[in-house]
């Protein structure tokens, strides 16, 4: 195989990408909104959850190594 001009493999990359990115189905605004309306829903909920269970067994640990 012969080798390639590094310049020209560069190009090669650039214009297949470009032409794939073309293919590419990008979301909405609404969607975007709609996702990280979603995350931050999520991430509040999951960090109440640990932050219960973290309260939760701290004073359980407390109980625990008063008592010993």
């Amino acid at each position: 195989m012969a080798k390639q001009n590094p310049f020209t493999a560069v190009t090669k990359y650039i214009n297949e990408s470009r032409i794939e990115l073309k293919k590419v189905t990008w979301p909405t605004k609404e969607q975007i909104v709609a996702g990280t309306v979603v995350v931050f829903v999520v991430v509040f909920i999951v960090s109440i959850y640990i932050g219960i269970m973290d309260y939760i067994f701290s004073k359980l640990l407390t109980f625990i190594t008063t008592k010993i």
